[in-house]
């Protein structure tokens, strides 16, 4: 090749216009890398601008401007962002919630007046999810300038501050049953009461601010009311009526229980009838008294704070005066043990010296809280509620002595109803011998809870009376009892837990808390109501037993008193009933005789069957042989047929003998000496 040539060859592979002419695909390969570069960059440089945009707002907060956006919260503005804290989950719930809580006041102030409760409650359906509750109550009534603050502000009342058995502890239910129907329809809740028949009812319109938690009266007026005194509330609210365990019926059937001393009138929506639930006692439950905290159950902090308000010179004081069960030697030793003088200043007592105080308490011996404060409902009253709701074959109650947990006064009560209409399916005759095994295939027994004569209703499961029921074994009382669970019968299981203050789970008051001295009260209330349908059960299914051996004697009974009669000539009838009579008093006793349906005045004690003088049957039709004369008994002795006139009296002296001389004692020669005595004969 000539230089020429081969100089233009290297200009044609180093030239880049000739490589795209000649080889264009191996040109587009070599082109991809150069199209990404530019692509690559460009997000590079985005993320570069966002750090730097971000950098720059950051920058931009300051500890001023922070500040100067943190502001108070209300307490309504909290619960209106967390409604289901206070029990309006759900429209359904909602409904149930808000009558609760005003059911719950009404008889709360009827009880503090001593009026026996009338209450009336009406739920009104304006729309598909839109109903108005009316409440309305025979009470004492709400003075005139009270009535905004109860029903327009949360966290306001007469019960948080004391240590008395009431329904209501908190100060925040109707008011929140009021912000609820406001959140929801917009409406304001309308409140009517009378204190007196003298004066006139009051009647306020009323919505709360939940920015301020202050009330705003809308309307305000008085009228002419029919009522000597009591209190009317209406709120109108969305919410949804069902039927079944947790709807607003069966809450109303369970105050009919725990409260027999009140009267209860109900009207539920579409078109359903009224519902009457009369007084079972006219007597009201005794008024509890209110205690002063106990020094076992205050903490560091409360005590603290009682030392700083007390209004005592001395120490000693304080602790008698502030405290219950102190007296005056307990106030000492308290005292002697933190090492602080009785007659020093509380409300100058530094730091330390509370701390001192503080650990010294449990170091002295004080008397348990006064009990005066918890009232029951009492045993009679549990059985009398239960038999007004219940139609069942026992009832069952067991009340505990008072106990206290963290300082803190309770009593706990449990009721049991089982059989009758709480079974789905009776067992029949040839099946009735099963009676505890048909019993055991039954579903699990309804549990009702009760705090302080209050139902409740959710979070069953979470609560420390479910928790004693299911720890507590079952089958020893003739129950079937899954692991976990509820046990399973025909059966109604009320459990009541009195207390100056309920632990509850949370502020919408659906479950107690797990406290250990509360479980353990509630399972021994358990094992005594246990024990007693135990011994029911037992002598149910014995009665059942003899009833059946009594049911095998009746297929012969007929043939028998066939053959009686054609031996003596007594009445069928009556030979009928007198060996039924016999036979129940040998089988089954009063229950089986009862079965039988014998009338008492037909029955006899025995059948006399007259016989001849070898035992044979007398003909039928012949009359009855005499007893033979003086002179008969001596021919008959004559010809040695009769008794001899020696061995009468003489047998006469061994049987009397024989029964009125003492048991001998039993002794290894007693059986050789009778024996020989019987060969001797």
């Amino acid at each position: 090749m000539s230089p020429q040539a081969s100089g233009q060859l290297s200009l044609l592979r180093t030239d880049p216009t000739v490589e795209k002419t000649s080889a264009p695909k191996k040109a587009t390969a070599r082109k991809a890398p150069e199209a990404k570069a530019p692509v690559e960059t460009k997000p590079k440089q985005e993320k570069s601008e966002l750090k730097v945009r971000s950098k720059k707002q950051t920058k931009r907060l300051s500890a001023e401007a922070m500040a100067a956006k943190q502001r108070e919260i209300s307490v309504s503005e909290f619960f209106t962002k967390n409604r289901h804290l206070l029990g309006f989950d759900n429209p359904a719930k909602a409904l149930l919630t808000t009558v609760k809580e005003a059911v719950d006041n009404s008889l709360d102030a009827c009880e503090e007046a001593g009026i026996l409760p009338k209450v009336r409650i009406v739920l009104q359906e304006m729309a598909d999810d839109r109903y108005r509750v009316m409440i309305e109550d025979n009470g004492p009534g709400i003075v005139k300038q009270q009535i905004p603050k109860i029903f327009g502000k949360l966290l306001y009342g007469s019960k948080f501050h004391r240590l008395k058995q009431s329904r209501g502890q908190q100060g925040i239910g109707i008011s929140a049953a009021g912000m609820y129907g406001q959140l929801t329809t917009g409406k304001a809740v309308v409140i009517t009461s009378r204190t007196s028949p003298k004066r006139p009812a009051n009647q306020f319109e009323i919505v709360l601010n939940t920015r301020k938690n202050q009330p705003e009266v809308i309307n305000e007026r008085q009228l002419e009311w029919q009522v000597e005194h009591g209190t009317r509330v209406e709120i109108e609210l969305q919410g949804t009526y069902k039927a079944g365990r947790n709807s607003v019926d069966a809450y109303l059937e369970q105050v009919a229980i725990a409260n027999p001393h009140a009267e209860i009138t109900y009207v539920p929506p579409k078109g359903k009838p009224p519902v009457h639930q009369p007084r079972a006692t006219d007597e009201l439950p005794a008024e509890p008294g209110e205690i002063k905290p106990h020094p076992y159950g205050i903490e560091l902090g409360m005590l603290m704070k009682l030392l700083k308000e007390s209004k005592n010179r001395t120490l000693s004081g304080t602790l008698q005066n502030d405290f219950s069960r102190v007296t005056s030697r307990v106030a000492q030793q308290i005292c002697e043990a933190a090492n602080l003088r009785p007659k020093c200043s509380p409300r100058t007592l530094p730091l330390a010296d509370m701390e001192r105080l503080y650990k010294a308490i449990p170091k002295v011996k004080i008397m348990a809280p006064q009990t005066s404060c918890v009232v029951p409902i009492g045993e009679q009253l549990i059985q009398k509620g239960l038999e007004r709701e219940i139609k069942a074959d026992l009832y069952v109650s067991a009340t505990r002595p008072p106990t206290v947990y963290r300082g803190n006064p309770f009593r706990v009560e449990v009721g049991l109803a089982y059989g009758g209409e709480l079974r789905d399916e009776r067992p029949d005759e040839e099946t009735s011998l099963d009676l505890k095994n048909g019993d055991k295939s039954q579903g699990p027994i309804r549990l009702i809870r009760f705090a302080n004569r209050v139902p409740l209703q959710y979070q069953q499961s979470a609560c420390a009376i479910f928790k004693a029921v299911t720890e507590t074994n079952w089958k020893p009382y003739g129950l079937s009892h899954p692991r976990g669970s509820l046990p399973r019968g025909p059966m109604v299981l009320l459990v009541h837990l009195a207390s100056v203050w309920v632990p509850f789970t949370s502020e919408s008051k659906e479950a107690i808390a797990h406290y250990p001295e509360i479980i353990k009260e509630i399972k021994l209330a358990l094992r005594e109501c246990g024990r007693k349908l135990s011994t029911y059960l037992r002598r149910k299914e014995k009665a059942i037993l003899q009833a059946k051996r009594r049911g095998i004697f009746e297929v012969y009974v007929g043939e028998l008193v066939e053959s009686l009669n054609k031996l003596t000539g007594v009445d069928k009838k009556r030979l009928h009933n007198q060996l039924m009579r016999m036979t129940g008093r040998h089988t089954a006793g009063e229950e089986a005789t009862a079965l039988a349906g014998i009338p008492d005045d037909e029955a006899e004690d025995e059948v006399e069957v007259p016989t001849g003088r070898k035992g044979g049957a007398r003909k039928e039709g012949a009359e009855p042989r005499r007893a033979p004369s003086a002179s008969e008994q001596g021919a008959e002795r004559r010809r040695g047929v009769g008794p001899s006139r020696a061995e009468g009296p003489a047998k006469k002296k061994k049987t009397a003998a024989k029964k009125t001389a003492p048991p001998a004692k039993k002794s290894k020669t007693t059986p050789k000496k009778k024996k020989s005595a019987g060969r001797r004969r």
